[in-house]
């Protein structure tokens, strides 16, 4: 297939997934969308459902089984289609769509393109404050325990599915928030062609985020696990 496709998991983002949509459509008419839901009591998929575009796919799925599993699932379905490239993107609203163009023209000379909040300054400046707190202790953290230096938690990504192994990415055991970190050092250490580039993200508008206190603990607990095994 000669197409890219998009990724976005959904869980309780009736309020703002229209409007992503909308915003990604409108700059790339020519991209396929694979939404993923965890069975939204809010009614998300629902109005994916109300869309009925031939370039929009969705995934219900009976239950929450993690923002890492969605994004397996989905890439799983897109190797299986043969899609070119795929994009990997949240449904908050946080993630314009217009850096969409950019990851692709770098993934031509790359395996993998990750966005990257500290590239930038004040890329996240107008967050909560303890959500910027979190973000740096958890970047340092990373890159201090796993040797990597890339903004690994981000779901914001381009991957190449004609370089990249599928089986590589699904080593990741993590199906929460530890999947994007955890599959990011898996391939740097599998030596793959990762690149970056800088972003702003502003904060969500619409709806409340899904990381909890108990997420943040166990993400941590895992970073640590993961550290003394490496």
């Amino acid at each position: 297939m000669n197409k890219n496709l998009i990724i976005i998991p959904t869980y309780n983002e009736a309020l703002n997934i229209l409007n992503v949509i909308k915003k990604i459509l409108h700059l790339h008419k020519n991209c396929d969308l694979l939404i993923i839901d965890d069975n939204s009591p809010d009614g998300t998929s629902e109005i994916v459902e109300k869309l009925r575009l031939k370039n929009i796919f969705l995934i219900k799925r009976k239950n929450k089984q993690g923002i890492g599993s969605a994004h397996k699932t989905g890439l799983k379905w897109a190797y299986e289609k043969n899609y070119k490239k795929i994009i990997t993107m949240d449904a908050d609203g946080t993630h314009n769509p217009k850096y969409i163009k950019t990851l692709l023209n770098v993934s031509i000379n790359a395996d993998l393109v990750v966005t990257n909040r500290f590239l930038k300054k004040k890329s996240i400046s107008t967050w909560p404050i303890l959500r910027i707190l979190i973000t740096n202790i958890r970047h340092f953290l990373i890159k201090i325990l796993l040797g990597i230096h890339y903004d690994a938690s981000g779901a914001y990504r381009c991957y190449n599915p004609k370089q990249i192994n599928i089986n590589d990415i699904l080593i990741a055991k993590d199906n929460g928030y530890s999947f994007f970190w955890e599959s990011l050092f898996i391939l740097h250490k599998k030596k793959y062609l990762i690149k970056e580039i800088p972003i702003t993200l502003h904060k969500r508008h619409l709806g409340s985020s899904k990381m909890t206190i108990h997420d943040i603990i166990k993400a941590l607990l895992y970073l640590f696990i993961t550290y003394i095994k490496k």
